[in-house]
């Protein structure tokens, strides 16, 4: 049978990654700051909620947590209440939020000294994957808990990366956003000077599209941005925090990420517009902003 498995953290990801889980077949308890949304998962897809973390490691053998950033990760499993107050010796915490390498490395240092085993291990592929259980998924850790967790994985992901020693999943996991916002930010860029020098935008993205020019951003983020559509995927809040916490990381490691640092100054802008609960394609109104220019 599977492991009896704990999920803490039901929002936009969250919500669907657990779901994937119960469609697997697991024994799920869920626990959520709001305890009305945490009713109302059950009510959809069953299992029992906890009232709090303690009590959902009581009943789990394995926890998953998908929250914000990692002074959240670490007061649901450290803090007063927190998981740790009923977790067993040999209990695995996956983490599934964005929280940075050395963050990851901290928390799993502690939970170490409880005997609990720890892997990091963050996801990419906005909420349409989360929902249908086709995330990637990068993980670090130690090999024997990443095969423990990878009946876990299979069901809310579709690629599965064990990507080497705790934080590694992290790391990867900022550089890959990292990359994907600097390509956002160059396609809202091409995107306006197409507009500024009178192009007809269906041919540039047409052209782009089936050239050097394309992207997964510009599958995804062209229309949006055309439209001004910043329906929410992946907030911009949570794209800033992730492309900020690469930046620390690489510049510790001494080594540029210029295309990184220019997406972080768009989010920044994106952010004093009042836009960090929208999808970060709207990092598009900074641009036209600098510009002068609107699609």
């Amino acid at each position: 049978m599977p492991e009896r498995v704990g999920f803490i953290g039901l929002g936009i990801m969250g919500w669907r990654m657990a779901a994937s889980l119960a469609r697997a077949g697991f024994e799920l308890t869920v626990y959520n700051r709001t305890r009305e949304k945490a009713d109302r998962w059950v009510a959809e897809h069953g299992g029992a909620v906890a009232s709090s973390p303690a009590e959902l490691a009581e009943r789990s053998d394995v926890i998953v947590t998908m929250v914000v950033d990692g002074s959240q990760v670490e007061r649901v499993l450290l803090g007063e209440g927190g998981a740790m107050e009923g977790a067993r010796e040999d209990q695995l915490v996956i983490d599934c939020s964005t929280i940075g390498p050395t963050a990851a490395r901290e928390i799993a240092a502690r939970l170490a000294e409880r005997g609990v085993h720890f892997l990091d291990a963050p996801v990419t592929g906005s909420s349409p994957k989360a929902e249908d259980g086709t995330l990637t998924i990068m993980v670090g850790g130690a090999p024997d808990d990443f095969e423990r967790a990878r009946p876990v994985f299979a069901a809310m992901g579709e690629l599965i990366v064990h990507a080497g020693p705790l934080g590694q999943g992290q790391m990867v996991k900022l550089i890959n956003n990292a990359v994907a916002a600097a390509n956002a930010a160059t396609l809202a860029e091409g995107l306006v000077a197409g507009r500024a020098t009178g192009v007809d935008l269906d041919a540039l993205v047409e052209v782009m599209a089936a050239g050097a020019g394309g992207s997964a951003m510009l599958d995804l983020k062209a229309g949006p941005m055309r439209a001004h559509d910043y329906t929410t995927l992946f907030k911009l809040e949570h794209m800033l925090k992730d492309v900020r916490l690469c930046l620390e990381e690489t510049q510790a490691a001494g080594t540029p990420f210029a295309g990184a640092a220019h997406a972080h100054q768009l989010l920044t802008a994106g952010m004093g517009r009042g836009l960090g609960d929208a999808d970060f394609a709207a990092l598009l109104e900074a641009v036209e902003g600098l510009a002068g220019k609107r699609l």
